[in-house]
């Protein structure tokens, strides 16, 4: 638990002066010179910049039962919660192309004395360091400014790990229980002001329906009202690119505050014959590879309370699904060597293709009865754009159409009854289908900009013609690839002849047919998108075709 913030070391750009200031700045407070640490914050020195061989100058007070000095540094907005990247000396030895002496040398004398220098201390904070040291005054003073009792080092221990007497632990374990009722009763504040589906709207487009179920069961599990004895099992059904996998992964987010090793994806098209059973699990003594163990197991090991996603799971062979079977019902998992890994705080999720074309065409369906009720409610007034229609899929099409399918490919009863809840994904309507476009123009727009000084604006029709892409069994991608395909092309193009070069203005337009012959004409063929450019320094546009300016340059090219 807590928050992993290791110190980075990135010396590369930096000049001599700054760097010889920076470590005189940290020896200064091995020794508890303040004034002199003074004289350095002064000149503009970080107070959490840190040695080139990963400690930071409250590392090394605290080591040195340096208190006063741990106090000043906090009080000048020393980081309490950094961890040192210094390993052992062999490997920084290695790393640095030195001797492990040398770095020993140095270590003692701009670090400590007080320390064996062989072991691993990646990963210590200051709290670390001062329990080390067995300096109740700077833990205190620590723990006043916020220092995490929760962070674990390169070794997975945590500050009270290293206490050496029953009162030291005492209070260390009363200080980390007190930390985790504040932690949870500042999430429950935030999350009472922010709840879950308002954050996942903001990353995802529609998908009503799902958000509400899984956001119901994770609020269940949150409060206590579940099954402690089983973990929380999801299986989502529908077709590629309509937010199945960002889904899960902003679950992970939102439960694990962005911990890197909380969000574990399996591509389960790994493992689609027999021997791959191994390389989930993990090979048992006396077989190649038993020694590296399973790719889930390794993984759940490391963070047993995780979101685990199990892509595709349908292309799984049916002895991972035993396997999978077992994880569900019994909360826990057994690896190559015998060892067990309880998990039962984890929450899976399977994602399937199974059935999608189904869902797919029952989805438009129920579009296209909530489009007609929507146009008879608000008669095509412009605001019917920010409609999101929230359609419910019926139990007689789960259990008529989707079961039998589930059931014919999984073949087991009791691999289906160990899903919580089965999660559809639907088509996206109309209005979600104009966000997407809004949302993949103000992507290129912002790249345009940042990239090549280029301003990029829209009409408001282009959002029309775009979305007209959509291709309902490539979801969102389909939009994307539209975008690149319609628009990207020629900008890039023109970008290429020097029709449009930075500080200039692109206006994106649809030529749309001007009479309801034209119209007839073109039903069956897309509206184009083209450009108009204003120059730097002009003040009117001029339309532009890259391919024509393209087409004509190599005429004359060939002429020459």
């Amino acid at each position: 638990m807590g928050l992993l913030v290791v110190a980075s070391c990135c010396f590369g750009g930096m000049d001599g002066d700054r760097r010889k200031n920076e470590r005189e700045f940290i020896l200064a407070a091995m020794v508890g010179n303040i004034d002199r640490m003074k004289e350095f914050l002064e000149k503009g020195v970080d107070v959490n910049c840190c040695h080139p061989y990963g400690w930071t100058a409250l590392h090394t007070a605290a080591v040195n039962r340096r208190s006063q000095v741990v106090k000043f540094l906090l009080d000048s907005g020393a980081d309490p919660n950094v961890q040192d990247n210094f390993s052992n000396i062999y490997q920084v030895a290695r790393e640095n192309r030195t001797s492990p002496i040398s770095v020993e040398v140095l270590r003692e004398s701009e670090f400590t004395t007080l320390l064996r220098h062989d072991q691993m201390y990646r990963g210590c904070t200051a709290l670390h360091y001062a329990v080390l040291a067995d300096d109740h005054e700077s833990i205190q003073t620590l723990l006043s400014a916020g220092a995490n009792p929760l962070i674990t080092n390169e070794y997975r221990f945590k500050p009270e790990d290293y206490s050496r007497d029953i009162g030291m632990k005492t209070m260390m374990q009363k200080h980390s229980e007190r930390y985790i009722a504040e932690q949870k009763q500042k999430q429950v504040e935030e999350r009472r002001k922010f709840p879950l589906e308002q954050r996942i709207k903001q990353r995802i487009i529609g998908q009503e329906g799902a958000i509400t179920t899984v956001c119901g069961a994770i609020r269940r599990k949150e409060n206590g009202w579940y099954d402690e004895e089983h973990p929380l099992v999801f299986l989502f059904l529908g077709s590629s690119g309509i937010g199945k996998t960002e889904l899960a992964k902003q679950v992970a987010e939102y439960l694990h505050k962005g911990k890197k090793n909380a969000f574990i994806r399996i591509d389960m098209s790994e493992y689609q014959q027999k021997h791959e059973v191994a390389k989930f699990i993990g090979s048992p003594p006396g077989y190649i590879g038993h020694d590296e163990g399973g790719q889930l197991t390794q993984k759940l090991r490391a963070s047993p309370n995780a979101v685990v996603l199990f892509d595709e799971v349908e292309k799984a062979h049916p002895d991972v699904l035993t396997i999978l079977l077992q994880l569900f019902d019994e909360g826990r998992l057994t690896d190559g060597k015998g060892k067990t890994i309880d998990c039962k705080d984890a929450i899976f999720i399977m994602t399937s293709n199974l059935a999608s074309d189904e869902i797919a065409e029952y989805g438009i369906q129920l579009r296209a009865e909530a489009d007609k009720i929507n146009q008879q409610r608000y008669e095509g007034r412009p605001e019917d754009l920010e409609i999101t229609e929230t359609i419910t899929i019926s139990r007689r099409f789960k259990e008529k159409i989707v079961r039998p399918v589930l059931k014919n490919h999984f073949q087991r009863d009791e691999f289906l009854g160990r899903i919580n809840e089965i999660v559809y994904f639907v088509p996206f309507s109309r209005s979600e289908l104009l966000k997407l476009v809004r949302m993949e123009l103000e992507r290129w727009a912002k790249q345009a900009k940042e990239k090549h000084n280029i301003e990029l604006n829209w009409d408001p029709m282009v959002f029309d013609v775009l979305a007209d892409g959509y291709n309902v069994y490539y979801g969102a991608r389909s939009i994307k690839h539209e975008v690149e395909r319609r628009l990207v092309n020629q900008l890039a193009m023109a970008h290429e002849t020097g029709l449009i070069t930075p500080g200039c203005t692109v206006f994106v337009y649809a030529d749309l047919p001007k009479s309801e012959a034209e119209k007839y004409k073109l039903q069956d063929s897309p509206s184009p998108i083209k450009i108009r450019v204003k120059s730097k320094g002009t003040d009117s546009f001029t339309d532009v075709d890259p391919s024509a300016h393209l087409k004509s340059s190599g005429q004359e090219h060939d002429k020459k």
